[in-house]
Formats: structure tokens, sequence, C-alpha cells
């Protein structure tokens, strides 16, 4: 895909069924987001722990009960303009799908979290390397045993994304991401990977391993793969989200974050 689609023209070609794989650098500049869908009696206290833990689930939009049109992309429905989803039922994993559809239901509440792909582009303008971009692959993504501050029946770990890069260019990723505060901002951790309970580099949780060069050193963002995790941990009936890597792309430009 190499023209830049908006977020609009992205939603439609995964609308229409003709593009189902992660979003990681596609309409470039576009808010992309998490998704979790879960039944409106819990709604209350995941909104808690999304407000308690805004580094891992920086909220960008809650719909009401039954509504799949977010306002941060008019036009736009959150059960078929996702790439691919993942249902749960009961907190196990029962099937990943393109649509989500025939599941969703009036007594369903939608949120749209932040992602780190959003901040992705302003990496690049910087000349800093985005490897799982170079390499055509999900970003990694690795649990840590850093836990979130629970609410209600909800609890987890913090998960985060990883990209590789020198010390110096580390310094830099930090100055360039601070200010997405609502796309997780800077980085949480850079070096050890065994500081945050990583258990190996080489095989992450989620997403794809990347080649991490010599004098390249890890550098880890808190990632909205938490909200997932902390959805599920409380077993509910049926809970949907994205599948990790392949996100809701908005209409919202990722400058005008920065902003709010």
């Amino acid at each position: 895909m190499e023209k830049k689609l908006t977020g609009a023209e992205l939603r439609k070609l995964i609308r229409a069924g003709k593009w189902n794989r992660p979003t990681t650098g596609l309409a470039p500049g576009f808010v992309q987001a998490n998704l979790v869908m879960l039944p409106k009696k819990e709604a209350f206290h995941f909104l808690l722990f999304c407000v308690r833990n805004p580094k891992p689930c920086p909220i960008l939009d809650v719909l009401e009960p039954g509504e799949a049109e977010p306002g941060i992309a008019p036009g736009a429905d959150l059960r078929t303009d996702l790439p691919k989803y993942r249902v749960y039922e009961k907190g196990v994993l029962s099937a990943e799908v393109e649509e989500v559809g025939d599941l969703f239901h009036k007594d369903m509440v939608s949120f749209l979290l932040g992602c780190s792909f959003s901040f992705e582009n302003a990496m690049l303008a910087a000349g800093l390397p985005v490897r799982n971009m170079e390499e055509g692959k999900n970003v990694s993504m690795y649990m840590t045993d850093r836990p979130c501050a629970p609410a209600g029946p909800f609890s987890c770990p913090m998960v985060v994304s990883m990209r590789p890069m020198t010390p110096e260019q580390a310094v830099r990723a930090v100055q360039v991401t601070t200010r997405f505060h609502l796309t997780h901002g800077a980085p949480i951790h850079m070096g050890s990977p065994d500081d945050l309970g990583v258990k190996d580099i080489n095989h992450p949780e989620f997403g794809d391993p990347v080649t991490i060069y010599p004098g390249e050193i890890p550098v880890f963002w808190a990632c909205g793969v938490t909200s997932t995790l902390a959805a599920v941990s409380a077993s509910l009936p049926l809970v949907i989200t994205h599948s990790p890597g392949h996100m809701f792309v908005s209409d919202l430009k990722d400058e005008h974050l920065t902003l709010l």
C-alpha cells in the first residue's frame, strides 16, 4: 500500500475486506486507537481503571451503550472498521474475526484508547528509527511485572511496546514523544528488560520480534494492549477488542493531541 491514505480512506478499505493486516505505518498523521467493547454494567469500573492508569490506557473516546459511530471519526463503524478483532468469552479468547456486527448489542459500551502507532510518524520525521516499520512487522509487545492500579473487577500488569535505538536516539525519542500524552507519551523505561520483568526480549508475548543491532538498547513505552488484559481479567460474558496491532484509525490528526 504505497499511497498515503487518510483515516477515512483506510477505514473504507478495511470495511470492504481489502486490508486485514496490522495498521502500523498506515494513514500517517492520523491517530490510531485501541478498542475495547464490554457490557455497560461494568463500563464505569473499566472507565475508572483507565482513569487510574492513564499512561497505558489514555482515553480518546467513550461511546453510549449500543453506539458504534465514534465522535473522533464521524461515519465510521466500530463493528466493521478495524482489520481484525478478538472475541473473549468469560476471559477466554474464543475467536479472531474481521467484523463483529453479529456479536455487538445494545448493552455494549465501546472505549477507544490511545496507541503508540500515533507518534511513530513524528519519530520518523525526527530521523529516529522505527524498526517494526523498517522490517514490515507488528511492533514488539511484552508483559511486565508492573501492576496497574485496579478498579472493580479489573486488574492486570502493564504491557509495553518496544523500539530499539541507540542511547542518543533514545534521548531524542523522549523529547519527541513526551508531548503525545494521549498516545502514551514518553517511554517508561530504556535499557535492561529485566528491570521491567520482561522474560525474553527475543520472544514478545504480542506482535513480532525485531532486530536489535549492536550499540542499541530497547526503549519501552506503555502499551494499550494493557486495556485488553484488564478487560478480560474480569471474566465477563463477552468482551471484544482489537487484535494486537490491528488498530482503529480515526480522523484526528496526531498533532491535534499535543494541544489537548
